[in-house]
C-alpha cells in the first residue's frame, strides 16, 4: 500500500503491470483529501506519452524505482478517457471505481500537478456529501467549452493508433551433442622385401670364396622376407568449440485497429456540408 512517505518517488516513476510489462511512466499523483495518501496516478502512454491514464495504487507496490499495480497492462488500456488536466469530479471519480471495482472511498482525490502544485476537488462537495447534479452540470459546460470559443469555432477532434510493443516468449533453442559412426578411407604407405636373383662372375676378388668347399654337392640357403602392414587405431582430438549466442533482428508488422473520428455537419440557408 502507498503512502504519503510514497509520493516523492512516485513522480516519473515507471509503471507496471502483475505480469510484469511496461505500462508507462507517472505523470501526475492524486491524493486522498481525508488521509493524504496517494490514491490515483495518472500513467503517460502511447508512443510519444501523450495519453494520461487513471490507475488506482490500491494494492500497487513502490520497490526498485518502479510502481507495480494490481491490473494488468490491457485491463489499464480500456479505462475511461478522463482529462488529467485538473482534479477529479465527482463523475469522474464514480466512473473510475466502477471500471476498476473498487468501492467508493467517498473521499474526493485531488492531485500533484506538473509544475508541482496541489489541487483538490473538495470544493466540488457540498456540505451534506457529494452534489452530483452541479458536478454533471460542470463536466457538460466543460465539455462544451473544449469543442466552441467565442469565436464561433468548433474543434474537430479524431483518434489515432497509438502503437507499443512487449517482449514475450517465443520460443527456446538449445545445444545437444550426440555420437556418430562413420565408415573413413585412409591411404596409408607401406613397403615390403622381395627376392631379388643377383648374379656375379668369378673374378681374382671372390675366387677365394668360389673355390672353397667341395668340386660338386647340393646346398641350399633361405633368406627371410619382410612386409609392413597397415594398422589402424584412433584418438580424440578437440576440432571446434560451438556456443548459443542471441541477436535482436529488427522487423515491421503491420497491424490495424477501429479509431473514432467527429465529423462537422453544417447547415445553413444555402444548403448543408458535412466534413
Amino acid at each position: 500500500m502507498t503512502t504519503q512517505n510514497d509520493i516523492d518517488q512516485l513522480t516519473g516513476t515507471d509503471v507496471y503491470d502483475t505480469d510484469g510489462d511496461k505500462i508507462g511512466s507517472v505523470g501526475q499523483v492524486f491524493l486522498n483529501a481525508d488521509s493524504g495518501d496517494p490514491e490515483w496516478v495518472t500513467v503517460k502512454t502511447g508512443l510519444f506519452g501523450t495519453k494520461e491514464t487513471f490507475i488506482p495504487l490500491g494494492n500497487a507496490t513502490v520497490a526498485n524505482d518502479r510502481v507495480t499495480v494490481a491490473y494488468t497492462k490491457d485491463h489499464v488500456k480500456d479505462a475511461p478517457r478522463i482529462d488529467a488536466d485538473g482534479p477529479l469530479s465527482y463523475a469522474e471519480e464514480e466512473e473510475l471505481y466502477a471500471f476498476y471495482a473498487l468501492e467508493t472511498s467517498g473521499s474526493p482525490a485531488g492531485g500533484y500537478q506538473d509544475d508541482g502544485s496541489y489541487q483538490t476537488s473538495s470544493s466540488t462537495y457540498g456540505a451534506d456529501g457529494p452534489d452530483y447534479q452541479d458536478r454533471g452540470s460542470d463536466y457538460q459546460d466543460r465539455d462544451t467549452h473544449d469543442r466552441a470559443d467565442d469565436g464561433g469555432a468548433m474543434t474537430r477532434s479524431e483518434e489515432r493508433l497509438v502503437t507499443d510493443t512487449r517482449t514475450e516468449q517465443a520460443g527456446k533453442a538449445r545445444l545437444r551433442k550426440y555420437v556418430v559412426t562413420e565408415q573413413q578411407q585412409v591411404t596409408v604407405p607401406v613397403s615390403h622385401e622381395e627376392v631379388r636373383l643377383e648374379r656375379e662372375p668369378i673374378t681374382d676378388a671372390n675366387a677365394g670364396d668360389a673355390f672353397d668347399g667341395p668340386d660338386i654337392s647340393e646346398a641350399e640357403h633361405a633368406v627371410t622376407l619382410h612386409a609392413e602392414r597397415p594398422v589402424v587405431d584412433t584418438e580424440t582430438v578437440p576440432v571446434e568449440r560451438v556456443r548459443l549466442g542471441k541477436q535482436t533482428v529488427h522487423d515491421e508488422e503491420t497491424v490495424s485497429g477501429e479509431v473514432r473520428k467527429e465529423q462537422i455537419e453544417f447547415d445553413g440557408p444555402e444548403g448543408s456540408d458535412r466534413r
